[in-house]
């Protein structure tokens, strides 16, 4: 099994200076950063040191994972976020749990032991939120639905249409804004009964850098999500 570690970037260089050197290279098989057009010297810094890097030519979580994706070699991904909220030490235990022939581990932030330092009010009840509603209406059993930090079979973006514009084009259109896919991952992979786990995993709090959540558009998207996929896609 030949893991990709496939980190997002935007603006994220205070972030990339403390968490980039605490990865080993051990842990994956293929380092690969993916930048959403940063302007405060991510891109240099991550060519000053030597990291493979694509700069995205559009914006968006969505449009970075398919610009990527051509130069992915290996048959897992693992999605990490180098602004702090993911702990590095985390991934061998995410790399070891896939071995166990998994489709799918998360690294859960509301797992028994486990805790978001980085939650508001808002946004701590709209994670919980909609992982329950996907437990409930897609027959999942999540204890984090909504997080970027996971591991997962490179095969399942072609099998659960992630890579499709039109699994995602009416909501966007109809929100003005771009969403990722990991909400669409969780509810289609749920929706299949593929063998998912999690593992738990404390989500710490930024390390500089802006939070980029839309919180409304996003979650106006992701609810229209959660609910069209009862009627569509099987």
């Amino acid at each position: 099994m030949k893991v990709t570690l496939l980190i997002p970037t935007l603006n994220e260089v205070n972030g990339m200076k403390t968490i980039m050197p605490k990865i080993k290279k051990e842990w994956y098989d293929q380092l690969l950063i993916v930048d959403g057009q940063s302007t405060d010297g991510t891109i240099e810094y991550c060519r000053q040191m030597g990291y493979p890097i694509v700069v995205q030519k559009e914006k968006g979580m969505r449009h970075a994972y398919m610009e990527a994706l051509p130069h992915v070699t290996g048959d897992v991904l693992l999605t990490f976020s180098p602004d702090g909220n993911s702990i590095p030490e985390l991934i061998p235990e995410c790399v070891k749990k896939m071995k166990e022939g998994y489709d799918m581990v998360i690294v859960s932030r509301y797992a028994e032991g486990a805790k978001s330092y980085d939650d508001d009010a808002i946004t701590g009840f709209g994670n919980k939120l909609f992982t329950n509603l996907i437990n409930l209406l897609h027959g999942g059993r999540y204890t984090d639905a909504m997080v970027i930090y996971r591991a997962y079979k490179k095969s399942l973006i072609s099998e659960l249409d992630l890579d499709k514009d039109s699994s995602y084009q009416k909501e966007e259109k109809l929100f003005g804004t771009r969403i990722s896919w990991e909400p669409l991952l969780s509810i289609r992979a749920a929706k299949k009964k593929l063998k998912v786990a999690d593992i738990p995993g404390d989500e710490p709090a930024r390390e500089g850098g802006e939070r980029k959540l839309q919180v409304l558009r996003w979650g106006a998207a992701y609810m229209y999500e959660v609910w069209r996929e009862l009627f569509v896609w099987k």
